[in-house]
């Protein structure tokens, strides 16, 4: 069934994108970055849905922020092989997944004004592109090992 592999194949990227963050979290000393929760507040702002008191909204939005991570994962694995990407080379592949979560994670924290890529630096950059790269691979290898 490709959804379920695609459900699968997103879900392994995902562990991996988040795998090389926290490395980068190691390596570089950096603290984590809030902007799956500011997104996650945000939408619920947006939708008129009360999150709670303070303490409790902090906590919802913890929770909430990663697992939009999680939905941007897999639904770029969906939309890629809904797409019919799965029979092109794993180089083209990796790089296609890589775009497609980049957009599917970056273009909603832009529409909702979380961030402006404009404004980033080329270490900024990197530091998105990257574990977004291990997505990508990860996604395209376990996408392959499944067919």
């Amino acid at each position: 069934m490709p959804t379920s592999r695609a459900l699968i194949a997103g879900a392994a990227g995902a562990s991996a994108l988040n795998a090389v963050t926290y490395l980068d979290m190691v390596v570089r000393a950096r603290q984590a970055s809030s902007t799956a929760e500011d997104s996650a507040g945000r939408l619920a702002e947006l939708a008129h849905v009360d999150l709670g008191d303070a303490r409790t909204a902090t906590n919802r939005r913890s929770g909430l922020g990663p697992l939009l991570g999680y939905v941007t994962s897999v639904a770029a694995a969906v939309g890629y092989m809904a797409a019919g990407g799965r029979r092109l080379p794993l180089g083209v592949s990796t790089l296609a997944l890589t775009g497609l979560a980049m957009i599917g994670s970056n273009g909603p924290l832009t529409l909702l004004r979380v961030t402006d890529p404009r404004t980033w630096s080329a270490t900024d950059w990197v530091a998105d592109l990257v574990p977004h790269l291990a997505y990508g691979a990860v996604t395209a290898v376990t996408l392959r090992a499944l067919r």
